[in-house]
């Protein structure tokens, strides 16, 4: 995956150093909003980039009684809207990603560390769910998106 993106970053810098600098600005903020909805999605079907399905919410143990999982409500349904996952782009970069206090939830779930749900609570050991991530089809749509941009 990362020579994949290394090959198109090297492919893509020929072009670009070719269009003035307004039109990259313009052309990065609609990359960037492209890549921004290809992660919703993503996360709404709650897949990994390599299409796995994220590991299953643990068991919780409140006040003496095993409570149950509420299987209709999915994980990051927050996280996902627009006032939480952001994107950026300007002429020279693209970045689709968390702030604040959101950046670091979704960090303990992108790389699996040990954090609290909430004040006074137990460490836990969260489960590996790749909430961002480049799969072969947002390279893909990259690609497109520049050539459809020159060609205009």
């Amino acid at each position: 995956m990362t020579n994949r993106l290394e090959a198109l970053e090297e492919w893509a810098a020929g072009l670009l150093g070719q269009v003035e600098p307004a039109s990259r600005n313009i052309l990065a903020r609609s990359v960037g909003q492209a890549l921004r909805r290809s992660q919703q999605q993503r996360i709404i079907g709650q897949l990994d980039p390599d299409g796995s399905k994220y590991a299953p919410r643990k068991q919780r143990f409140l006040r003496g009684k095993y409570g149950r999982i509420k299987r209709k409500a999915k994980m990051f349904q927050k996280l996902r809207t627009v006032s939480f996952l952001k994107s950026q782009g300007d002429g020279s970069a693209v970045s689709v990603g968390f702030t604040g206090r959101i950046a670091r939830i979704a960090k303990v779930h992108q790389y699996g560390l040990i954090d609290r749900a909430e004040r006074g609570a137990p460490n836990t050991v969260y489960e590996k769910r790749k909430i961002l991530g480049f799969t072969d089809a947002d390279l893909d749509s990259i690609k497109d998106h520049l050539l459809n941009y020159l060609i205009q």
